[in-house]
């Protein structure tokens, strides 16, 4: 997309938005017993303690636009709650007056469950995770966690909030990021087709296609050697880092053509001729994964396996959000990944047929949670102040 363009777009729409502001005292829950089948425990930190007053809070702090420079931008545009809080129309995400960031916006749903944050891994609690969005040019601009703290101070919407949820203490910048943290914890989905078959012993949770698409994913495609589970649990990550190659070729293509397709729609393509969209758009951003982070050469294009829990509708996928379907990433683990002096040695090609691609496509699917429609819900009752609980549907778990 044209670099003018795209800042139009997203100057335009937070500006229509802007009148809308979070409020407090929606009724909601933490995560229900119910909805909780295949994950594990959440351990929370000994001063940060979960309640429905925390939660309410955080929830309201997250959806706001105010929090952000120039009053427009709020975490939840980079994590979209009705895309299970990704953003599936773009690669990357983009920041206030539409800056670029360099990776994509990986789902917040089951985020709890990490140890470490970021791709590269560079935080290591969601209360410290807080701070850089808040901060960094291309996300929401600040030019200080004080100036968001003060701005908090002076926004008569939040007169006691902090103190209710925080035994009397007001806005402070551990407070609000305590409370942003606790909000993310909360955002646990469990229960979906795959935990009632696996764990829930329903035989017939799962039909044919997916059953056998469970079998490759643990047994030819070997795909449960980075995404593990466990006999009563399961996060489908081993959380650590691993290279693919598909930060390399980044930053390493030549391309010999004259011309770049655009999908302008579904189905529409144009050739554009590639000196006007060189000229015209920024320069791909260099980007050295883990390396970033350890400044050990061995960890160059390093990025953190994510979790597969709601993989069908948190898109694009890798770190660049390069890969748009299930189908290009199964296709790209089958062909071997990208081959690059560092490549991971457990990336080979895997020689899966058409119907073991499919197969595995379906079980993938079968991992989406069955409250996510209830968590996009609640997240937006920040604006509303609905009863989401009185107006929620029924989730589609079929």
């Amino acid at each position: 997309m044209d670099k003018t363009l795209k800042k139009l777009i997203f100057l335009i729409i937070p500006t229509i938005m802007l009148v809308a502001i979070p409020v407090f005292g929606a009724k909601m829950n933490l995560i229900k017993d119910n909805e909780r089948l295949g994950l594990p425990e959440m351990l929370h930190p000994a001063d940060n303690q979960p309640t429905n007053d925390k939660v309410e809070l955080g929830r309201k702090l997250f959806m706001d636009r105010r929090l952000s420079h120039n009053n427009t931008f709020s975490c939840a545009m980079c994590h979209v709650p009705e895309q299970g809080f990704a953003v599936n129309e773009i690669a990357t995400a983009i920041g206030i007056e539409g800056r670029t960031n360099r990776r994509n916006a990986p789902t917040l749903l089951n985020v709890g469950f990490y140890k470490n944050f970021f791709h590269d891994g560079r935080e290591f609690s969601l209360e410290d995770q807080v701070i850089g969005p808040l901060v960094t040019h291309n996300e929401m601009g600040n030019p200080s966690v004080g100036y968001v703290v003060n701005k908090i101070h002076t926004l008569s919407d939040y007169d006691g909030l902090f103190e209710k949820a925080f035994d009397g203490n007001g806005a402070n910048l551990q407070r609000l990021n305590q409370a942003i943290a606790v909000y993310q914890r909360s955002l646990q989905s469990g229960n979906s087709k795959f935990d009632r078959w696996y764990y829930g012993k329903e035989s017939s949770a799962l039909n044919a296609n997916e059953v056998n698409g469970f079998k490759i994913f643990t047994g030819k495609a070997k795909c449960v050697t980075c995404h593990t589970f466990e006999q009563k649990s399961a996060l489908f990550t081993d959380q650590k880092f691993h290279n693919l190659g598909v930060g390399w070729k980044r930053l390493n293509k030549v391309s010999d053509k004259n011309t770049i397709t655009i999908t302008v729609a579904p189905g529409e393509t144009y050739e554009v001729d590639a000196d006007h969209i060189n000229k015209s758009a920024e320069a791909i951003q260099n980007d050295v994964g883990r390396f970033e982070v350890t400044e050990d050469p061995a960890d160059r294009w390093l990025y953190r396996t994510p979790t597969l829990r709601n993989v069908a509708i948190t898109g694009p996928y890798m770190h660049d959000g390069s890969l748009f379907t299930l189908e290009e990433v199964v296709d790209f683990y089958n062909k071997g990944g990208e081959e690059n002096p560092l490549k991971d040695p457990l990336i080979n090609p895997l020689g899966l047929v058409e119907q073991e691609k499919k197969d595995l496509v379906s079980f993938l699917k079968a991992l989406t949670g069955s409250n996510v429609k209830r968590l996009a819900r609640e997240a937006r009752s920040a604006y509303t102040g609905s009863d989401y609980i009185n107006t929620q549907e029924p989730e589609n778990t079929k």
